[in-house]
């Protein structure tokens, strides 16, 4: 028998997600990077979350996603890190990249706030020519209402 009076599921989590490389190293040249960014798109795929937006720098990596609701976020991060990592070692796509550093930003967006963030992920090399990485984060921690630690970074 077909329930007419319940309801369907809606969801809309979005993420922010940004995560460096090992002591911040300056290894994901230029030249790769949007392959990097299709494989992790493909892990995004394969769970469900739809991309919408992925960039950054030689240090680090922005996402905005989608997080479906049957996804666990740090596992979803766990494997994206982890199967990138396999992928640029595998591949030999960044020959001075070791590993991501530990840890990871993830920050709630709403819907009415995307198109800023997709703006701003788009022009991180610009964004990037007045402000570190480090900085980036802290005022990212603080703009969501959190307590800046800065003995998180190694």
């Amino acid at each position: 028998m077909i329930d007419h009076f319940g309801m369907s599921t809606y969801t809309d989590i979005s993420c922010h997600l940004v995560f460096a490389t090992k002591h911040r190293a300056r290894a994901l040249d230029k030249t790769r990077r949007d392959d990097l960014y299709r494989f992790i798109w493909g892990v995004l795929k394969e769970r469900k979350c739809h991309l919408y937006r992925i960039g950054g720098i030689e240090d680090h990596v922005h996402i905005l996603t989608s997080v479906h609701p049957t996804v666990a976020l740090a596992s979803l991060v766990k494997e994206i890190k982890t199967a990138s990592s396999a992928w640029i070692k595998g591949q030999a796509v960044f020959p001075s990249f070791e590993h991501w550093q530990e840890g990871y930003g993830a920050f709630s967006v709403a819907a009415k706030d995307r198109p800023r963030l997709i703006d701003y992920i788009k022009n991180q090399e610009q964004h990037h020519h007045g402000q570190a990485f480090v900085e980036e984060l802290q005022q990212m921690v603080e703009n969501a209402h959190l307590e800046w630690r800065p003995d998180y970074l190694p």
